[in-house]
Order: structure tokens, then C-alpha cells, then sequence
């Protein structure tokens, strides 16, 4: 449990360092981009080779399958309900879809540890780096919008501490979970992330940071890749 809380915690700070971040210096559009690109493509390593890979080994391709539906349709729900509600609220639409995303990613997290193989490292690395662009932007706007550096922090302060904690319930419902309950939540999460993907993170990275958008999202899924083939 306590390696689930460290491990959950490690992964989640990205989003406090993304606003920490934000508050250091102003960043260029290019560069929040550049680094949108790379978390695109490290998560779409974790998608396929510790998500929907682990699932269909587990569960096979029937109960992987509803929980890539279910994941895909629940963040398109969700998100759509985010946009619409808090569409001009500077910022608080990226933090709330923070958790739409975190929150599974997480989950799978911890439940990975408590299947003993230890910590995956490149899906703690897609996680890690995809959360700092999303905080980033969000302080981004919150700050333009008058929103004090305390409220700004303490919102991800939360935001993190959620997701963190969704790790420890990962791990601590796989002991009496079945491998086909596992293999929907690993579906679950690759649903939400995909859609996510590529309703969001993806046009946004290649919008700011233009034709290098591509060429980095590469070096992000090789570098995650590597990872995921040693760990």
C-alpha cells in the first residue's frame, strides 16, 4: 500500500510541478505544444503495449473490448458536459478534465503494483508527462483570468491528491478482483485515453507547436516503448 501512495504520488506531481510551472515564467504556445506532443506519444505506447495488450492477455478481446466502449463513451460524456458547463471559466474546464483522464491511468497504475511486476515505467512517464501541459495551460488561463496564485494551487493540489488516490484504490481492490474485471479497467482507461487523445491533446500539440508536432510525438512513444520493453 505504501509503495501505491508513493508511486501514486510520483505520477500526480507533474500536476502541481505544471502549475508551479506556470507561475515561473510565461511559456510560449510552441513549447507547451512541444511538450503536448511527446506526453501524446508516450501515452499512445502506454495504450497499446500496457493497457490493451495486458488486457487482452488477461481477459481476452471480449471484456477488453467493453471496457474500451465503455471508457471511450464515459470521457465522451463526460467531457462534453466539462465544455459546455465551463467553457468560460478560465481554466477550470482543463483541471476538471484532468480527472477524466487521471483518474483511470491511475487506477491501472496501482493495479499493476499489486499484481506484483512492479511499477510499469512507461506508463508512470506517459502519465507523468502528459499532466504538465494540462496544469500548465489551466494556471495559464486561470491566471489571466484573475484567479489567485493560492486558489490556482491549492485546485491542483487537489486535483493531484484525487489521483493519487485513486492508485491506492487500484491496488488495493486487485487482490479480490478477477482477471476480467482487470481487463476492463485496462480497456476502460485506453478508451478514455484515446478518445482524449485525440479530441484534445493531439490537435492542441499540433496546432501550437506545427510540423515538429509529429517528429516529437515519435520520440515520445520510442522512448516509452523502450521503457516498457525492460520494465
Amino acid at each position: 500500500m505504501a509503495a501505491a501512495l508513493g508511486w501514486g504520488a510520483l505520477a500526480a506531481s507533474s500536476l502541481v510541478l505544471g502549475a508551479l510551472l506556470s507561475f515561473a515564467r510565461r511559456w510560449s504556445k510552441r513549447q507547451v505544444g512541444l511538450v503536448l506532443a511527446f506526453g501524446a506519444g508516450a501515452l499512445i505506447s502506454a495504450v497499446s503495449f500496457e493497457l490493451a495488450q495486458e488486457g487482452l492477455e488477461i481477459g481476452g478481446a471480449g471484456i477488453t473490448g467493453l471496457g474500451l466502449g465503455l471508457g471511450a463513451l464515459t470521457y465522451f460524456g463526460l467531457d462534453w458536459a466539462v465544455e459546455h458547463r465551463f467553457d468560460q471559466e478560465g481554466g477550470i474546464g482543463l483541471a476538471l478534465g484532468a480527472f477524466l483522464d487521471g483518474i483511470p491511468e491511475q487506477l491501472v497504475l496501482g493495479i499493476g503494483l499489486a499484481a506484483g511486476g512492479g511499477v510499469s515505467v512507461s506508463l508512470l512517464l506517459a502519465i507523468f508527462v502528459s499532466n504538465v501541459p494540462e496544469s500548465l495551460g489551466s494556471a495559464d488561463q486561470m491566471a489571466e483570468s484573475s484567479t489567485s496564485r493560492g486558489a490556482i494551487l491549492r485546485l491542483w493540489l487537489g486535483v493531484a491528491a484525487i489521483c493519487t488516490l485513486a492508485t491506492v484504490a487500484g491496488y488495493a481492490i486487485a487482490d479480490g478482483a478477477s482477471d476480467g474485471f482487470k481487463a476492463a479497467i485496462d480497456g476502460f482507461a485506453a478508451g478514455a485515453l484515446l478518445v482524449m487523445l485525440i479530441d484534445s491533446m493531439i490537435p492542441d500539440a499540433t496546432r501550437d507547436a506545427g510540423r515538429w508536432a509529429g517528429l516529437v510525438t515519435v520520440l515520445g512513444f520510442a522512448l516509452a516503448a523502450a521503457l516498457s520493453s525492460v520494465s
